[in-house]
C-alpha cells in the first residue's frame, strides 16, 4: 500500500503533485469501485468528500462513519490521482493506475461480499460486456447481483440522468441499501 500512496508513474500528465487516494484492509467486505478523485478530494485526500459522497452514502443507506471505515469498506478509484477538468467535467482517470495497480490490490481484499461499480470506466473494467452503455449497464443490475451492483455516478452533474431514469431511485437504491446493510452486517 505505501508503494501506491507514493505512486508517481503519471506525475508528468496531472494538473497537480500526485496525491493518491484510496482506502484498503484486507477485512473489508465492500468495494466501491469509483472513477478517479475530484478537485475536493484532491485536497483533503479523502475519498467522496463532496456533494457526490453525499449522495453515494445515502444511497447506499450508510453513514460517515461507516462509510470511512477502511476495515468494512475499501474505497479504490480506477485511477488514484485527480485528473484534471475536461470541457464537461473532470477528465477521465489516468489508465495506467488500473494497469499497474488494480489487479493486485484486488487480490488483497479476500473478505469482499459486494462490490459497487460506480461509473463508466470503473464498468468497462469491472463488467466487461455488461452493457454498451452505462445507462444498459446500471438497467441490467439485477443480472450482476447479488455480489455486484452496477450505479452511475452519484455527481450532481448527473441530475439529469437520475430525473430520464426513475426506477434508478425507485427500484434499485433500496435493493442497494438491502445488499449493503447484509454486506457490512
Amino acid at each position: 500500500m505505501t508503494r501506491v500512496t507514493r505512486c508517481r508513474l503519471c506525475a508528468a500528465e496531472l494538473p497537480n503533485e500526485p496525491r493518491p487516494v484510496l482506502r484498503i484492509q484486507a477485512s473489508a467486505a465492500l468495494l466501491v469501485a469509483a472513477q478517479a478523485p475530484g478537485r475536493r478530494v484532491h485536497d483533503t485526500g479523502i475519498p467522496f468528500n463532496d456533494a457526490s459522497g453525499e449522495r453515494l452514502r445515502t444511497w447506499m443507506g450508510i453513514g460517515k462513519e461507516t462509510f470511512y471505515d477502511a476495515k468494512r469498506v475499501a474505497i479504490l478509484p480506477m485511477g488514484f490521482c485527480y485528473p484534471g477538468t475536461g470541457k464537461s467535467g473532470d477528465l477521465p482517470p489516468m489508465p495506467r493506475c488500473a494497469a499497474t495497480w488494480r489487479r493486485a490490490l484486488l487480490d488483497h481484499l479476500p473478505e469482499l461480499r459486494l462490490t459497487l461499480v460506480i461509473g463508466q470506466y470503473a464498468q468497462r473494467w469491472h463488467l466487461p460486456g455488461a452493457g454498451r452503455t452505462l445507462t444498459e449497464t446500471v438497467k441490467n443490475w439485477r443480472a450482476l447481483s447479488p455480489m455486484v451492483i452496477p450505479l452511475p455516478h452519484p455527481s450532481p452533474r448527473n441530475n439529469l440522468w437520475l430525473k430520464r431514469n426513475p426506477w434508478f431511485e425507485a427500484e434499485l437504491v433500496p435493493t442497494l441499501q438491502k445488499r449493503v446493510k447484509i454486506a457490512l452486517s
